[in-house]
């Protein structure tokens, strides 16, 4: 579950979110302790720096501060060193753990363990390097490759967290039933941030089955259409290949009626023809293959795509 000011879902009414208060991080603690269903909870905060190791620079990364308990709620695979410790988040220390394209962009050959960054001109030293995930869309943006994880109060001793959208991440306990624990944390919100019974809720508990259901229409359409222009790119070729087979046997009429005069069956004649239909499929099939790796390449530098190579199989066989 996340707690936080704004709902997933699309609102008309905004003018009545913008005046909420800001979540803080003592709601993280405040769940964590009186919720029966909640294993963990935690308190996510990001902001937008460059980042710099000797001559290397990368502007535009996420700095994402995260309480030291992050991991309870959500997996976090490190390749090398370790994540932060309630006592590097206790003590505010400037120690940071990089996103494994922001790591191999700063230490194209060195090993960045040990080493010292600046984030915005600060010096923080690095303890950790996620490990690589990819992008994807609707994924967890937080542990990205193209982010850095800092202590929650390094953050705030460096950025502040009063005027900034702070998130509470909730992992509710196995076998729950997540609208009773989400309508108990909703009770347990509502007497910490001091709220009538007349009152209406000052914070949203969004879920992920939300955001799902937001995107799932999106995903059908894309997939009716690409369903679509599949049918009718093969409808199109299969009318080009059609014509330039008749053209063929229309060319070669003396050279199928000499066939048929030296003994040649019809069935013969028939096979020769279809194998240069697939002859000339397969050809402009291979050409396509070709010509769409450069384009694949250059859409994977905005967003996640790739070429399979069962899916190019199973188009050959379409």
């Amino acid at each position: 579950l996340y707690i936080e000011k704004w709902p997933w879902s699309f609102v008309s009414d905004w003018w009545n979110y913008i005046n909420r208060p800001n979540i803080t991080q003592d709601l993280a603690e405040v769940v964590e302790q009186r919720s029966q269903f909640a294993s963990a909870a935690t308190a996510v905060v990001r902001t937008s720096r460059s980042i710099d190791y000797k001559s290397n620079n990368l502007s535009g990364v996420q700095v994402i501060g995260l309480s030291s308990n992050y991991s309870r709620v959500h997996d976090v695979s490190i390749e090398s060193g370790n994540f932060f410790s309630d006592i590097h988040d206790r003590s505010a220390r400037d120690v940071v753990v990089l996103g494994f394209e922001v790591a191999e962009r700063l230490f194209p050959s060195e090993q960045p363990l040990g080493k010292t960054v600046r984030i915005g001109g600060r010096r923080f030293d690095v303890i950790g390097v996620l490990e690589k995930e990819g992008s994807s869309a609707g994924g967890n943006s937080d542990s990205g490759d193209r982010t850095v994880q800092i202590p929650f109060k390094t953050f705030q001793k460096i950025y502040g967290t009063r005027y900034r959208d702070v998130s509470v991440r909730v992992k509710v306990i196995d076998n729950a039933d997540v609208s009773v624990a989400k309508d108990e944390i909703t009770g347990i919100l509502r007497v910490a941030r001091g709220l009538d019974a007349k009152q209406e809720d000052d914070f949203e508990i969004n879920e992920q089955e939300t955001l799902r259901a937001q995107i799932a229409p999106v995903k059908t359409a894309i997939y009716s259409v690409g369903i679509g222009l599949t049918a009718l790119s093969l409808l199109v070729g299969g009318i080009g290949v059609m014509n330039i087979m008749f053209v063929s046997v229309k060319e070669r009429t003396r050279e199928i009626g000499i066939r048929k005069a030296t003994g040649a069956k019809f069935s013969s004649i028939l096979t020769q023809f279809l194998i240069e239909a697939i002859l000339v499929c397969s050809v402009g099939g291979v050409v396509g293959v070709i010509l769409s790796i450069p384009v694949v390449l250059g859409i994977r530098v905005i967003l996640p795509a790739s070429l399979d190579a069962t899916v190019v199989a199973i188009a050959f066989l379409i």
